[in-house]
């Protein structure tokens, strides 16, 4: 299978409406032979919201990886070390953690992969779901798109009409932009029409 003997690491941040759209896609890694470690945002661990509730989406999140979620900076701390992860995903990557990740701050989980990825100079994938991805996140997705061994989901706007800004990325490419991370390469064309 196309991942058998890979590690990789999926992190979810607090794009809860994306949530149901990268559960098939984690599930995807799996079937394809995967070991999928599961890190996620302290927003996932504790908001319910109409979208579904915390404890159903980390039930999901273990069900479908069989592995336990890294929820806290410590527990994340020792991917570094470890060279656990083939490659690392943020997806859905919200304008929070985009912001974060491209000004070096280190406050949650999945930015502690994150750090650690980029550390072992190992691809780190970004998923984008940003309602500000052409506001004030755009420097930030900027300063991203030139960083070494750092790659993006194509991703366009979702909305353009009621939410001009909005940026998201086509979560069903992911396994395929991972698969192209791993040989150095950007994923073409990075720039699609969402709508």
């Amino acid at each position: 299978m196309k991942w058998q003997g890979k590690t990789v690491g999926y992190a979810l941040s607090g794009s809860h409406c994306t949530f149901a759209e990268v559960m098939p896609v984690i599930q995807r890694f799996v079937d394809e032979g995967a070991n999928v470690v599961p890190i996620v945002t302290q927003t996932l661990i504790t908001t319910d919201t109409r979208f579904g509730t915390a404890e159903e989406w980390q039930r999901q999140l273990k069900s479908i990886t069989g592995n336990n979620i890294i929820s806290t900076i410590v527990d994340a701390e020792p991917l570094g070390p470890s060279k656990l992860l083939d490659v690392l995903v943020i997806a859905p990557c919200t304008g929070n953690t985009t912001s974060k990740l491209a000004n070096a701050m280190t406050d949650s989980p999945v930015l502690m992969a994150a750090k650690s990825q980029m550390r072992n100079q190992r691809p780190l994938v970004l998923a984008i779901s940003t309602n500000d991805g052409l506001g004030l996140n755009a420097a930030n997705i900027a300063k991203l798109l030139v960083c070494k061994n750092v790659y993006f989901v194509p991703f366009g706007q979702d909305n353009p009409i009621q939410k001009p800004n909005s940026l998201v990325a086509r979560m069903d490419l992911i396994p395929e932009a991972c698969e192209a991370a791993l040989t150095g390469q950007q994923l073409q064309p990075m720039l699609v029409e969402r709508a």
